[in-house]
């Protein structure tokens, strides 16, 4: 079977049919809230949120969703207008970039707080037209997401290496632009499961403090499959979840009321003492 980077360009291949089939396979949707699940603990973002993300190739907001569970605010950029298409008629909550991200971004320097991609990075690897060269577009794109950076915020990315030689070239071409990090395996002895995440580090949170290389997960398999062991991953694929939601609490609705002011929707309710109690039951 042919990788989708090999038939067309992302803005070509993802049109509007392959755009609504993407979104609406309850398979896919359920390994991308994997995976997002799993590049967000790998971001190893504190308890002092929420969070300010960059969700690189957003497409129509599936991960999005996840960064909205975990009370993030976050901006999604794709190159491929069906994808945000669907996103917009969703009405996520992040801010949508059309935009393709092998010709850098625009941001302020410091302005996220982390970023995330899920299967993204290899499409920068093809070159797809005659002035896309992979290793220029791959440089103007570290490069640009290096400044967009807080100093020492990460930036997680789940990819499909063709092979080895484009793994060395990718983290080859991080590391001139600033970057320190590595490859974190998830399950390496599971040609199924295996996972591939790159973790870039941009420079160091304080003076003298290392960041350490996050661990990849099982490499034992059990007898019926992967034991997954992280307990995040192990509740999403239950339908079920643990984790403590700050949605609905009184600081996230000033929040996200202000963010709504900032974006000019008209109809945001007044701020009040009554913001985010909990309404007594009828009788």
């Amino acid at each position: 079977m042919s990788r989708p980077e090999h038939i067309a360009p992302p803005e070509l291949f993802y049109n509007d049919t392959e755009a609504k089939k993407y979104t609406s396979n309850s398979r896919i949707a359920a390994i991308q809230a994997e995976m997002t699940l799993r590049a967000v603990e790998l971001l190893s973002l504190g308890d002092d949120g929420p969070y300010y993300l960059l969700d690189i190739g957003c497409g129509s907001g599936l991960s999005g969703e996840i960064l909205d569970e975990d009370g993030h605010v976050w901006a999604g950029m794709d190159i491929a207008p069906s994808m945000l298409d669907i996103a917009a008629d969703k009405d996520v909550e992040g801010d949508l970039f059309l935009q393709d991200i092998g010709q850098g971004m625009g941001f302020r320097p410091g302005t996220f707080d982390g970023a995330i991609s899920i299967s993204v990075l290899q499409w920068l690897c093809n070159a797809d037209k005659k002035e896309n060269k992979p290793r220029y577009r791959l440089q103007r794109f570290f490069s640009t997401l290096f400044m967009s950076l807080q100093r020492g915020a990460r930036a997680i990315f789940q990819f499909y290496p063709e092979n080895d030689l484009q793994i060395e070239m990718i983290m080859g071409i991080a590391m001139k632009c600033g970057f320190t990090g590595g490859l974190v395996a998830d399950y390496p002895n599971s040609k199924k499961a295996r996972k591939f995440y790159l973790c870039l580090f941009a420079g160091q949170a304080a003076p003298g403090q290392k960041q350490d290389l996050p661990k990849g997960l099982g490499s034992d398999e059990a007898d019926n499959g992967i034991a997954y062991t992280d307990s995040r991953i192990q509740t999403q694929r239950r339908g079920k979840t643990s984790r403590k939601s700050v949605k609905d609490t009184a600081s996230w609705i000033l929040h996200k009321k202000e963010l709504s002011r900032k974006r000019g929707k008209e109809g945001v309710p007044l701020d009040s003492k009554y913001t985010g109690r909990k309404r007594k039951p009828k009788f």
